[in-house]
Formats: C-alpha cells, sequence, structure tokens
C-alpha cells in the first residue's frame, strides 16, 4: 500500500468516511474492517509522506551544496 500516491490513500479514507456516514445502524464486524482499513491506510500516508520528505530534504541538499 505504501507505493500509492498520497492522494489516492487520502480518497481511499474519505470513502471509510462516508461509509461510516452513510449507515444507519453499523454492522459491527464491516465497521470494524473499516476501521482496520482506515488505519492501514494512515499508516501508508504516513510512510509516503516520510519518504517525501526525505526526498526534499536530499533535493534541498544538492541545491545547498551548488550554490556553494
Amino acid at each position: 500500500m505504501e507505493k500509492e500516491d498520497i492522494g489516492t490513500l487520502i480518497k481511499k479514507l474519505e470513502e471509510i468516511v462516508a461509509w461510516f456516514s452513510d449507515q444507519n445502524e453499523v454492522n459491527v464486524e464491516e465497521g470494524l474492517k473499516k476501521v482496520k482499513e482506515g488505519a492501514q491506510l494512515i499508516a501508508a500516508s504516513r510512510a509516503r509522506m516520510k519518504k517525501l520528505e526525505n526526498e526534499f530534504e536530499e533535493v534541498k541538499a544538492d541545491l545547498e551544496k551548488e550554490t556553494l
């Protein structure tokens, strides 16, 4: 899941939130599946953001070397 882009991960999280919002009576088992999926999506989003942050830092460091 980590290889998906941030936009896709956020869209999937929004779909889970919408699912909960649309329920008149939440099926506990299905709700638990959605919560677990959401937790996985959040973890994947954090990992992807960290990777992107590291890439930005590398680019920044390279630019700073070039200006010296």
